[in-house]
């Protein structure tokens, strides 16, 4: 019972539009509140919001850093590898298959 003091169920996870965290960047841009206090008006974590901030100035160059798109774009690389990867290995067994039946 002691373990349980304290400690937060923890959150389900959820999905924002890009035009909602755009707005929510926006909030945070203006600079008439924190981004703790934008966090906790829209009851978002500071961490997200403070990511989407990050990533919108990436995005506008005013950041290194990859761009959204960028980053798409790296994922769909690296998920067509993988399946080459796994294509290749395919052929490989089957060619070690087919020498084996021939000899």
């Amino acid at each position: 019972m002691m373990e349980s003091m304290g400690k937060k169920k923890p959150r389900p996870r959820r999905s924002f539009t890009p035009e909602f965290k755009a707005e929510i960047v926006e909030l945070c841009q203006r600079g008439d509140r924190s981004v703790g206090q934008v966090a906790k008006d829209f009851d978002l974590t500071e961490t997200a919001v403070r990511q989407w901030v990050r990533q919108a100035e990436v995005d506008t160059g005013q950041r290194d850093g990859l761009t959204t798109s960028e980053r798409q774009e790296l994922e769909a690389l690296r998920r067509e590898n993988q399946r080459l990867r796994q294509d290749v290995d395919v052929l490989k067994r089957a060619t070690a298959f087919f020498v084996r039946e021939t000899r």
